[in-house]
Parts: C-alpha cells; sequence; structure tokens
C-alpha cells in the first residue's frame, strides 16, 4: 500500500525502475538507521540549512536529505519538492549508498538504469541526480544528501567536494542529536532519582539530617557540572560548524572571484568593441548611404540604431549586476572570518555590520512573505579595535536574525503600532574607554518574565524545531568573557527588543 504524502506512479510506470541491489550489510545497516531514531521525526532547522546551502552551491533546484529504509527513502529534509517520501524500488539514492564517493547521474535518460524510471519519464522529470552517501562512523552508509535538476548537467570539482562536507555535516547532526537524547535521557533519570530520594528523605530527614544536606551539596554540585558539560559540548559543536561553513563560504567566494573579475574585465572591452562597430556602421552608412537594394532591407530587419541604443542598456546591466555580486563576495570574504581567523587583530566593528547585512539582506526584502524590513543606522565615529571580528559577527548575524525571526512570527497586527513597517535600528558610539552597540527592533517584544532567561543555554522563545537555544548564550559568552564587554536585553510587549552591547576599546587594559 503506498504511504500517505508519497510520490505515486501508475502500476505500469513503476514497471520502468530498475531496483538498486541490497548492501551486503543491509541487516546491520537498517538497525543502525533504526538507532538514530530519525525516521518520520519533525522537520528540523539545521537539516534543512544544509539542504538550502547543498541546492545553492550546486545550483540545483531540489536538494533532499534521504535515509533509505526497509522499503521506501523517506526525506528528512527537503528543497523544492513536496514529497515526504517515495518506494525504495524507484530512488536514485538506493543506488547511491552502494558507492563510497558521491554518485553522479549527468542525464538520466542516457542512464540504462533510470531512463525508464517513472520519476524521470513522470513528474519531477529528474534529468540530473549527484548524491552523497550518508556513512556512519561504523561504515554503514544510511542514505544521502543529494541535489537534483529537471536539466542535464555536471558537477565541479568544488561542488562534488562541497556535497560531500555538507554531507558529514548532516552525519555529525544525526550522532549529536543522539547524544543530546541520551542526555536528555540521563538527566530525567537523574531526576527520577532525585524525586524517590526525596520522598525517602521525607521520613528519614530527622535521623539522617547531616547525611541529606551532603546529598543536596553533591547532588548541586553535579547539576552545576552536568550544565557546564552540556554548554562546553554545545560550543564546541557550534564553533566547529561555524569554522566549517567560514571555510566552505571562503571557497566559494574564491571560486566564484575568479569568473567574476574576468567577466568585469571583459564587459569594458565589449563596450569598446560595441563603440568601435557602431562608429563603423555609422561612418559606411554615412559615406556609402543604402544604394544597394539587399543592404538597406537588412538594415530595416536588423535596426543597427535599435541595437546599439539596447546594447548600451545591457552593458550597463551587466555592469551594474558584476558590481553587485563583487559586493556580496566581499561579504561573503568578510564574514566567512568566523570561521577563519582566530584570536584578535585590529578591525572596524561596522565592516562586521554591514557584511552580516549583506549575507541577511535577501531575508530583509521577504521577511517571510510580510513587508519587508527597513535598516535604519546611526553609525558614529568608531576606531578600529583590537578584536576578534569575526566571533563579533556571530553576535551580530544571532541578534539581527533574531529580529527578523520576531517580524516573522508575528501573525495579524491590530494596532496601529504594529502595523507600521518592521524596522531594525542600529547604533554605534564611541564612549571614553568603550564601544556602544545597541541593536533594536519594533516587533513583538519579549515577556518580561522571559527577558531574564534569554541568555541560558538552551533557552528559546521560538517554536519547536524552529531555534536551538543557543544563539544568544554563546554571544554572552563571546562578548563578556572574549571580550570583557557587557550584552544586555531590554524589551517591552507591543514596543520591541533592544540589545545593547558594550566593549572595551582597549581589551588589554580591561584583561
Amino acid at each position: 500500500m503506498m504511504r500517505p504524502n508519497s510520490v505515486s506512479e501508475p502500476p505500469e510506470s513503476r514497471m520502468g525502475a530498475v531496483p538498486a541491489d541490497y548492501p551486503d550489510n543491509e541487516d546491520e545497516r537498517i538497525q543502525k538507521l533504526l538507532h538514530y531514531q530519525i525516521l518520520d521525526t519533525v522537520a528540523e532547522t539545521t537539516y534543512d540549512d544544509l539542504t538550502a546551502i547543498a541546492a545553492y552551491i550546486c545550483d540545483t533546484p531540489v536538494a533532499l536529505v534521504s535515509l533509505i529504509d526497509v522499503a521506501r527513502q523517506w526525506f528528512k529534509s527537503r528543497v523544492g519538492i513536496e514529497a515526504t517520501e517515495i518506494p525504495r524500488d524507484m530512488a536514485f539514492c538506493a543506488h547511491a549508498i552502494l558507492q563510497p564517493e558521491v554518485m553522479v547521474v549527468p542525464d538520466a535518460h542516457k542512464d540504462e538504469r533510470f531512463a525508464n524510471n517513472p520519476l524521470v519519464v513522470g513528474e519531477p522529470h529528474i534529468r540530473f541526480y549527484a548524491g552523497a552517501p550518508l556513512v556512519s562512523s561504523e561504515g554503514y552508509a544510511m542514505g544521502t544528501l543529494c541535489v537534483i535538476s529537471p536539466k542535464p548537467k555536471q558537477l565541479t570539482a568544488t561542488q562534488s567536494e562541497a556535497l560531500k562536507a555538507l554531507a558529514r555535516q548532516v552525519v555529525s547532526q544525526l550522532e549529536m542529536r543522539l547524544t543530546v537524547q541520551r542526555l536528555k535521557q540521563a538527566v530525567a533519570e537523574t531526576e527520577k532519582v532525585k524525586a524517590t530520594l526525596h520522598q525517602t528523605n521525607i521520613g528519614l530527614e530527622k535521623r539522617v539530617q547531616a547525611r541529606t544536606e551532603a546529598f543536596h551539596q553533591k547532588n548541586e554540585q553535579l547539576a552545576r557540572t552536568l550544565e557546564e558539560l552540556r554548554g562546553a559540548q554545545a560550543n564546541l559543536v557550534h564553533s566547529e560548524k561555524i569554522a566549517s561553513l567560514g571555510q566552505l563560504v571562503a571557497g566559494v567566494a574564491h571560486e566564484i572571484n575568479n569568473p567574476l573579475g574576468f567577466i568585469s574585465g571583459s564587459i569594458w572591452h565589449i563596450r569598446q568593441y560595441a563603440d568601435s562597430l557602431t562608429e563603423l556602421l555609422q561612418l559606411y552608412r554615412k559615406t556609402y548611404g543604402e544604394t544597394d537594394g539587399a543592404i538597406a532591407l537588412k538594415i530595416e530587419e536588423t535596426e543597427p540604431d535599435f541595437i546599439s541604443q539596447d546594447l548600451a542598456k545591457i552593458l550597463e546591466s551587466m555592469t551594474v549586476g558584476a558590481n553587485r555580486v563583487a559586493e556580496i563576495v566581499r561579504s561573503l570574504r568578510n564574514f566567512s572570518h568566523a570561521g577563519q581567523q582566530q584570536g584578535f587583530h585590529r578591525a572596524g566593528i561596522h565592516m562586521g555590520i554591514n557584511s552580516t547585512l549583506m549575507l541577511l539582506n535577501y531575508r530583509l526584502k521577504t521577511a517571510g512573505g510580510k513587508q519587508s524590513v527597513a535598516i535604519v543606522k546611526h553609525y558614529g565615529k568608531l576606531p578600529a579595535i583590537n578584536c576578534d571580528i569575526g566571533k563579533l559577527s556571530q553576535v551580530f548575524m544571532n541578534l539581527l536574525a533574531n529580529a527578523i525571526d520576531a517580524f516573522e512570527q508575528v501573525e495579524k497586527p491590530t494596532d496601529e503600532k504594529q502595523n507600521a513597517q518592521p524596522t531594525i535600528t542600529i547604533k554605534t558610539q564611541a564612549l571614553r574607554q568603550h564601544l556602544l552597540i545597541s541593536i533594536a527592533d519594533n516587533g513583538p517584544g519579549i515577556p518580561a518574565d522571559l527577558v531574564e532567561k534569554i541568555f541560558d543555554p538552551f533557552f528559546t522563545t521560538k517554536p519547536a524545531a524552529q531555534g536551538t537555544g543557543l544563539g544568544l548564550s554563546i554571544s554572552h559568552q563571546i562578548i563578556t568573557q572574549k571580550h570583557h564587554g557587557e550584552i544586555t536585553c531590554q524589551s517591552q510587549i507591543g514596543v520591541g527588543t533592544t540589545f545593547t552591547i558594550k566593549i572595551p576599546s582597549d581589551l588589554s587594559a580591561a584583561a
């Protein structure tokens, strides 16, 4: 029986699929997959982000994190497709898990394994496929991170390496998810033991009061140690993710920069050649006229005057587009410092803010389908300071992304204040010995009883599966511990939220 939300095809179409062989370790592989407890779970932002990055880097409309079950291919994350699963005997990924490297099908119509596959001859009309296996530490291939296009194409070497790197990140997320589940189970068991001991101590309190006090002290110490371990683990995982993403972004920016330089340089020459050809044509027409009938007819058909004018407009548009791409590449390079430049060096705070805004520009324009978000800058005159600009850029990214998320969570504004355009106001100011940065929004605000918990690890006001509760906690550590500064939050329901950062202009003196 076909499962709900699966891609369905007529029985005769299914006959065209060539099922993949089962791996030699199929039973052990299935047991490992079930061990992760990931099948049929809800969407999670972490996997969706990796899937979106894969689609962007490989320039395909469809990308999937797929897991090969006993009789189906189930999608943990998907971009560009509505289905949540398909039968295993139709799955390209069932073939991909049999290979140690990325499996690439440049044109499915020319591959006898897939030429008559229902997914090729029918919706979604797959022509190109590339899948990197998701291999556990024990060597079991549980599924793939794959990209799909309805047009034939090839992967570059850089895209193939990036797809493998992202596949490793998916496996790391699976392992981390399993570890977190075990930690939660351990905490639950600890709490259960505490409750049992507490009930026992009620009857024995007078006789073992001293022992009970010692037990509570040790228990509190254990809770603090557990919290510190959880925070340390979260920081380590987050730092590794940022470092990997920084290296990937820097590599992509470098690869884009080379052809961009060629395009930008070529536009100038094309403009000169077009002007020269136009002048030559005008001189010819002025000197010889249009006495020849064939030439006059050809001039009337081609409309050289219109072509000259339109060519100039096209070249101007190409120049503007090339400059825009160059700005994005510079922003990618600046933001990639978060994963590449460790330690302190002199840098400008405004550069970090502007680079972050450039990367978030697509969200500022759409804001979840609602009206766009306005950015208001009140920049003071700030000196370059000795700081870890990569880490500070992470802080700016967390604060600005949270502000945009707050606007997207607003359903239906009911008063004039909420109907105002969503606005983020950024102010900077140089004091005698400190720099002051504030990021304020006119969003829905945060309840007063939650503001005091805002920097706690794993605390979040976002819906389930949309936030980890680590962003603000890590930002607090970056400002207070790494830069010896302060970060505070003020919020009022219906008015908005303001985060204020205060860091020393001379970190050596502050330390």
